[in-house]
């Protein structure tokens, strides 16, 4: 059964993880946004210590002690972004700014995190990540 838990507070974060515990979650997929994003050690952390297997939209969680991360580089969209706005600067109008989106999607499995939570991941599965995190 999934559920839909949601955070707007830091109050908030630590009450979505109360209730996953007691829910008896199997598993976390946390989106992005900046609410999260600024926030990837707290919410790895709290993942760790809850037992919770957690996966992520961005390298920098995993990093950060996430289990795995499946998603677009958040630097890559902070230069398409960065781009986008030099040409605007420069005169263009953003109605004649054709859309653009990431191409690129990784899969980085934090090995460590999975091995502290006792899961085992596949080997398949670790030959086809980006980057894996001992």
């Amino acid at each position: 059964m999934g559920y839909v838990l949601n955070a707007a507070t830091e109050t908030d974060i630590d009450a979505v993880f109360a209730n996953l515990i007691r829910l008896r979650a199997g598993g976390l997929v946390i989106s992005g946004g900046q609410f999260f994003n600024s926030r990837s050690k707290q919410l790895a952390a709290l993942a760790l210590r809850h037992g919770v297997p957690t996966a992520f939209p961005y390298r920098e969680f995993a990093a950060a002690g996430g289990r795995v991360s499946y998603g677009t580089s958040i630097v890559d969209a902070y230069r398409l972004a960065g781009v986008y706005s030099g040409r605007v600067l420069k005169g263009e109008k953003p109605a004649d700014l054709l859309v653009q989106q990431a191409t690129k999607v990784e899969l980085v499995i934090n090995l460590k995190t999975a091995r502290t939570l006792g899961i085992t991941i596949p080997l398949p599965l670790i030959g086809r990540a980006d980057e894996v995190i001992e």
